[in-house]
């Protein structure tokens, strides 16, 4: 064979395995009780009432559900969106949104049409993998931005702008996950959405919004979106059925300003022509039964139950420690568990293994590699029965540590 590392591309050649997915590879066996991927609950997954949803589709637009599909979207399903984004206060026209297959081709297409390679993009830290791979894909120059209990810190944020703008750099875009975060679950309030939205306006970059956790709100006082406050365009938001719906549609979709669409569609265009329509169609007749808002509200129930059970089980067995802490999010799928600063989470994860228990390590989600004392835990996959049996393990690997 030829040599190909001297023939992949730039691009090819910074491109990395997800750290996520390898690991959930060791975490796959079924007496390991993992708490490290990012799935939804599957008892959340109303497969009896989308059979019924299939059938329908099928006779009513099956030929046009099994046919290539234009670009934009499904009209019938961007008409449900225009409404659906109502509900937040948003008021936008099909022209602003794009049909993807699920957020995460809508962080590689924004990173298409936006990164050049050594271009300064501004991240949390610590933020998601997914956004995180997107961006180094493309040769970006990240820049960490430290993420506290209100998310993402915009004082430091302001700081690091006069610093690049000083510098002449010019930063494309800054990437957050507002609501739930992955993977902390903090939650950004309503003062520093407007000042990561003034932030912007003064120094001329998009805001990345990433939103797949948004509906699902358990607890607390919803804040608006960075895409409703925003009155200059400057705003890119990211959705996605997948967790709201059922991941295996593989359908999400961008909201922005028209302009920054239709240069999407051409960088679509060049990856894969179209979003499948028949998932489309599914989608749109799932959401005009109005089935959507029930599924949430049911999922949201069962989300509470679970989070109050991981946090009841971390304060009954976590080892007692001044510098042991972990997030108690209002929503979403995750927490964040912070461990003594010498400890490293990569280096006990072989440990946790042994123990038959899994979580996600903290360097995952830093642009920089570090955050090693820190450790992801999803709490809507696990099931409730093998909980506290795994927050026991987890905690007996951190007991011999310390």
């Amino acid at each position: 064979m030829i040599d190909l590392q001297k023939n992949y591309s730039i691009n090819a050649r910074r491109m990395k395995k997800s750290v996520i997915r390898e690991l959930l590879k060791l975490t796959a066996k079924p007496d390991i009780i993992s708490f490290a991927g990012g799935l939804p609950a599957p008892e959340t997954f109303p497969v009896e009432e989308l059979k019924d949803v299939c059938v329908k589709v099928l006779e009513k637009y099956g030929l046009k559900a099994l046919q290539y599909g234009p670009t934009e979207g499904v009209d019938i399903l961007k008409d449900q969106l225009v409404e659906w984004a109502k509900r937040d206060n948003v008021n936008i026209t099909k022209e602003n949104i794009l049909m993807t297959v699920a957020s995460q081709q809508g962080l590689d297409l924004v990173s298409k049409i936006f990164i050049d390679p050594s271009d300064p993009i501004i991240v949390g830290l610590p933020t998601y993998l997914g956004g995180l791979s997107a961006f180094n894909a493309y040769g970006a120059n990240l820049i960490g931005i430290t993420v506290d209990e209100n998310g993402l810190e915009t004082d430091k944020l302001e700081i690091k702008l006069e610093e690049l703008k000083k510098k002449g750099e010019h930063y494309k875009f800054v990437y957050v996950v507002p609501d739930f975060q992955n993977p902390t679950g903090t939650t950004m309030p309503e003062d520093r959405r407007k000042k990561l939205i003034e932030l912007s306006q003064k120094y001329n970059f998009i805001i990345l919004e990433d939103s797949p956790y948004r509906e699902l709100r358990f607890e607390g006082k919803e804040p608006p979106s960075i895409l409703s406050l925003d009155t200059t365009g400057n705003v890119i938001s990211l959705h996605t059925f997948s967790k709201i719906l059922a991941p295996g549609l593989r359908l999400g979709w961008i909201i922005a300003h028209k302009d920054i669409i239709d240069k999407l569609v051409v960088a679509k265009q060049s990856t894969d022509l179209c979003t499948p329509p028949i998932t489309q169609y599914i989608a749109a007749e799932y959401m005009s039964r109005g089935l959507l808002e029930k599924r949430i509200e049911e999922t949201n129930i069962l989300y509470k139950k679970k989070k109050d059970m991981m946090i009841e089980y971390l304060e009954k067995y976590m080892p007692k420690h001044d510098e042991i802490s972990w997030t108690n999010p209002e929503g979403g799928l995750f927490l964040w568990v912070v461990l003594p600063k010498n400890f490293d989470t990569e280096a006990m994860f072989q440990e946790a293994i042994d123990e038959k228990v899994a979580y996600i390590v903290g360097s995952a989600f830093d642009a920089y590699g570090k955050s090693k004392n820190c450790m992801r835990l999803n709490f809507s996959f696990a099931n409730e029965n093998v909980m506290e049996e795994g927050m026991k393990r987890l905690a007996k690997v951190i007991e011999k540590k310390l």
